[in-house]
C-alpha cells in the first residue's frame, strides 16, 4: 500500500501506521492532516460503537495552545460563550464566530492553568486566526500548536477499556472534565468527551513518538471487550443530533441557526469578537434554523450527502447538509438548514443527483 510522506501540506497521525495495521481504507483531508473514515465495513464499525467499543485515531484534532498572563483574556474574545466560569481541568464546548457572527469554528477549550488552555479545534485554521487576534490586541500571549494528538475511545464498554488501564477512579470523572496521567512512561491527559453520544474518553498524547505505543496499549487492554478500531461515525453522529462544522455550516451560519443558542451569552463585552453582531441577529431575527429530515426511501444509499437543494411548493427553501441509511429509522435520514417558516412535520423535496425525493421535517436529535 502507498504511503503519504510527512509534509507541511498533508501530514499524518503518530497513530498512522497503526491504522495501516489495522486495515484503514479511506482517509479524508481534516486540519491539513490525513484522518480515518472507514475500515472497509462501515455497519460493522456502526455496530462496534453502538454495543462494543471503538479506538479512533482522531489525531486531527489539533490543538491551539494559549500560554501567557494575557491567555485567558484572548480565550475569551475568541469564544461568544461566557469562559469565567471554567475552572481548571475543565473543557467547554464553545462556539468561535468572525466579527459578522459567522460560525468559525466549535472547538473544545480545555483549561490547564489560568495562564494556560488549549482549544482542541474543528476544520479550520483557528492557529493563524488567533495569533492574528492576539497581535492586533496586543496580548501577552504565545500563541503556539503543540505536540498533542487525542486518541479516542468510544463506545459502551469505553470506560471498562478506560478504567483497566488508568483505575477505577476514571469512572468519576465528570464529563469534558480531564485529569493527567501517565501509563509506560507515556504522560496524557484524559478527558471524559468525544465526537459521539455512546459514552467515551479522548487520551491527549502529549508525545508523539509514543503513538504507536499507545495505540498497542489501548488495543490490548480493550481485548476483554473486542475492542477495535474506528472512527467519527457518520451514521451515530447524524442520529444523535451532532454538528458537524464546516459540514453542516456555510459561510453565512451563525450560531443561532445550527442549535449552538445555549452557549451563546450575549452579555459579553463587546470586545468579544462576534458578539456585537449576534445581539444585532437575535434582535431581528434568524432566518433558517436546523432541523432534521427523514426521507421517503427504503433502500439504503450511500452516506453523507453534500449540500442538496429542498424545495417546497417548486421553491428552494433549504439544503440537506448530510445524509446516511439509519437502519434504527429505516430510511436515509440527515440535517437540512432551512427557511425558519418551516418547521417539523413538513414535507419538502430533495434534489439529489438529478432524483426528486420527498421527505418529512423532525426536530433533532433521532433518537
Amino acid at each position: 500500500m502507498p504511503e503519504i510522506g510527512p509534509n507541511t501540506r498533508l501530514r499524518t497521525s503518530p497513530f498512522y501506521t497503526k491504522t495501516l495495521e489495522a486495515g484503514v481504507t479511506a482517509f479524508s483531508p481534516y486540519n491539513r492532516m490525513l484522518m480515518p473514515v472507514s475500515y472497509g465495513d462501515p455497519v460493522a464499525e456502526y455496530e462496534q460503537l453502538m454495543h462494543g467499543v471503538s479506538m479512533w485515531d482522531v489525531g486531527v484534532e489539533r490543538q491551539v495552545q494559549l500560554h501567557g498572563p494575557d491567555a485567558a483574556k484572548l480565550a475569551q474574545v475568541l469564544c461568544v460563550r461566557d469562559l469565567s466560569r471554567c475552572k481548571i481541568r475543565q473543557g467547554m464546548y464553545v462556539p468561535m464566530c468572525d466579527h459578522d457572527g459567522v460560525l468559525i469554528n466549535d472547538p473544545i477549550v480545555l483549561k490547564l492553568a489560568d495562564d494556560l488552555y488549549w482549544f482542541s479545534i474543528a476544520d479550520n485554521n483557528i492557529l493563524l486566526w488567533a495569533r492574528c487576534v492576539a497581535a492586533e490586541r496586543g496580548f501577552n500571549v504565545e500563541v503556539t500548536e503543540p505536540d498533542v494528538s487525542p486518541l479516542a475511545i468510544q463506545g459502551p464498554h469505553a470506560e471498562d477499556v478506560v478504567a483497566s488501564m488508568f483505575g477505577e477512579q476514571i469512572r468519576h470523572l465528570k464529563y469534558f472534565w480531564f485529569d493527567d496521567a501517565e501509563i509506560d512512561g507515556i504522560r496524557l491527559k484524559i478527558a471524559r468527551s468525544g465526537y459521539s453520544k455512546q459514552g467515551g474518553f479522548e487520551l491527549y498524547l502529549m508525545d508523539s513518538k509514543h503513538g504507536s505505543k499507545l495505540w498497542d496499549l489501548v488495543r490490548e487492554a480493550g481485548k476483554p471487550w473486542h475492542i477495535s478500531a474506528g472512527y467519527p461515525n457518520p451514521i451515530e453522529r447524524i442520529e444523535s443530533g451532532l454538528l458537524s462544522y464546516g459540514g453542516d455550516t456555510d459561510n453565512h451560519t451563525n450560531p443561532f441557526e445550527v442549535r449552538l443558542d445555549k452557549y451563546v451569552d450575549l452579555k459579553l463585552d463587546n470586545q468579544v469578537i462576534g458578539i456585537s453582531a449576534l445581539r444585532a441577529i437575535a434582535e431581528k431575527g434568524v432566518k433558517r434554523h436546523q432541523l432534521g429530515i427523514k426521507l421517503h426511501d427504503s433502500e439504503p444509499g450511500p452516506g453523507h450527502a453534500l449540500w442538496y437543494d429542498v424545495y417546497h411548493n417548486e421553491q428552494k427553501v433549504g439544503d440537506m447538509t448530510n445524509g446516511a441509511w439509519s437502519a434504527k429509522a429505516g430510511c436515509t435520514i440527515g440535517f437540512v438548514l432551512i427557511d425558519r417558516q418551516h418547521t417539523a412535520g413538513d414535507q419538502v423535496v430533495v434534489h439529489k443527483e438529478n432524483k426528486e425525493i420527498a421527505g418529512t421535517l423532525q426536530t433533532l436529535p433521532f433518537f
